[in-house]
């Protein structure tokens, strides 16, 4: 899931972000459309206004980005074998729970810093992923439920999918299941409809409602015969058997 965030941050971030600047400019326009038109001077003080606020925030933006390559690269450092002491010319950590917890402190001072640019977006959801991780629920919850309702689809997704993990984790089966619905309803590049089916029926397969797991693996296979997918959905039908 990391390594398909940082595709999706990269792609957000340097492929769609002049297309994106324009339709919100361009939506931007159309609402205040009788203002504009009052005279020249006003639309001149406008636009030098807008020039001025898009480029403090994409100043901030591209300071947050920096921040966020270092806060995932403390994300990626190296776990130490038990027993096995730290080198000092090579960053480590102690345990997965360790290297989590300094991560997300990285990731919230982010969010804190910059609350108004997309970089800050991927930084909450990462907090959230790494509270889960340091064993944070509550944290984690709160967390990627405000990503969630992203405008940023992909990312939203990704929040669902995780915020998912959480809820069953703590049981909250009923609110992971529609979450896994939501995603197979409306799947985005980043959580595709297979990954979300393959995760609802192991979720029913856990909870020894074979009945349900079973039409959802035989769903993955009529719909992707021939795949990798459909041959994991026989696996796990077998293992139903």
């Amino acid at each position: 899931m990391r390594a398909e965030t940082r595709h999706s941050l990269k792609q957000d971030r340097f492929s769609k972000a002049t297309i994106r600047a324009a339709e919100q400019t361009a939506h931007w326009t159309a609402e205040h459309k009788l203002n504009l038109i009052i005279g020249t001077v006003v639309v001149a003080a406008v636009v030098a206004a807008a020039a001025g606020a898009w480029y403090y925030l994409g100043q901030q933006d591209e300071k947050a980005s920096i921040q966020l390559s270092e806060a995932v690269r403390t994300l990626d450092t190296q776990v130490r074998p038990p027993g096995v002491p730290a080198q000092p010319d090579t960053p480590s950590f102690g345990s997965a729970t360790e290297r989590a917890i300094a991560a997300r402190k990285q990731f919230q001072a982010i969010a804190d810093k910059y609350p108004h640019t997309r970089t800050a977006d991927f930084a909450r959801y990462f907090a959230g992923v790494t509270s889960a991780d340091a064993g944070d629920n509550n944290v984690a919850e709160r967390a990627l439920q405000q990503v969630a309702s992203s405008h940023n689809r992909n990312l939203a997704a990704l929040a669902k999918f995780a915020l998912a993990s959480v809820y069953r984790k703590e049981n909250k089966d009923a609110q992971a299941i529609d979450l896994y619905k939501q995603l197979i309803s409306s799947p985005a590049e980043t959580v595709g409809k297979v990954t979300a089916q393959m995760e609802l029926a192991s979720l029913y397969q856990s909870k020894q409602q074979a009945a349900e797991a079973k039409r959802i693996y035989e769903q993955i296979q009529k719909e992707n015969p021939s795949s990798e997918a459909a041959s994991l959905a026989g696996q796990k039908l077998a293992q139903l058997k």
